[in-house]
């Protein structure tokens, strides 16, 4: 069972590692989510169908927090304030390259290639496209890599992989934007590492933060971010 980070009536966030398949898909492996439903059947002793509620995704290869709804209204709330940015996202990537600048808010056009499962990054709109924007900061380097922190501002398909890709900073491990090796443990070297919000039922703010990823070099930055 993948580790709790936050737990209440409302709501449940967990650790989700590179490997975990967040929702069912063709490949027929066992989900995140339902693992989850049955650690609450299990620890409430719930007859029946449990409810769990995804209000946002991570990519397979991406590990860090995943918040899920363990109510009806918890859900409806959730996904109003994911959709009005009222739910501040920070990522980790490690990146070979040092980026053009120390600190900068990128903004580009995303087009999703469904055939591909791929995002392409335009400068300019082009039909199909969307906007979308990140704040990017470099916290940390070692000997061959950079840490850069990474503020979402809108949610995308593959947006920082393909935002960071585009300014010559593909994340490391991520050979679909044009790094050129693979991590050994399959994943990329990106993190969800913090959720700021108001609580969607209690209004309280709530701060998760997740403990860094096992293994790969993450250890090295460890002193880079608080």
């Amino acid at each position: 069972m993948a580790e709790i980070l936050y737990e209440d009536n409302h709501i449940i966030a967990v650790y989700k590692r590179s490997s975990d398949l967040a929702q069912g898909d063709k490949t027929g492996d066992a989900p995140l989510d339902f693992e989850i439903k049955k650690y609450l059947a299990e620890k409430y002793k719930k007859p029946g169908e449990v409810f769990l509620g995804v209000v946002h995704r991570l990519d397979r290869p991406v590990s860090g927090i995943m918040l899920f709804a363990r109510t009806s209204k918890a859900l409806s709330r959730l996904n109003e304030m994911f959709k009005t940015r009222q739910i501040k996202k920070i990522y980790l990537a490690i990146v070979k390259e040092r980026p053009p600048e120390d600190e900068a808010t990128i903004t580009h056009f995303l087009k999703k290639n469904e055939t591909q499962n791929k995002t392409y990054v335009y400068d300019n709109e082009v039909k199909g496209s969307k906007e979308a924007s990140l704040t990017y900061r470099l916290k940390g380097r070692s000997e061959k890599y950079y840490l850069l922190e990474v503020e979402l501002h809108s949610g995308r398909h593959h947006q920082i992989r393909a935002q960071l890709a585009k300014i010559g900073c593909p994340i490391k491990g991520d050979l679909k934007y044009g790094f050129p090796r693979s991590n050994e443990d399959g994943g990329i070297s990106l993190f969800a590492r913090r959720l700021e919000f108001i609580h969607p039922v209690k209004k309280e703010a709530v701060t998760i933060i997740a403990h860094f990823p096992e293994g790969d070099i993450w250890s090295v930055f460890m002193d880079s971010i608080a």
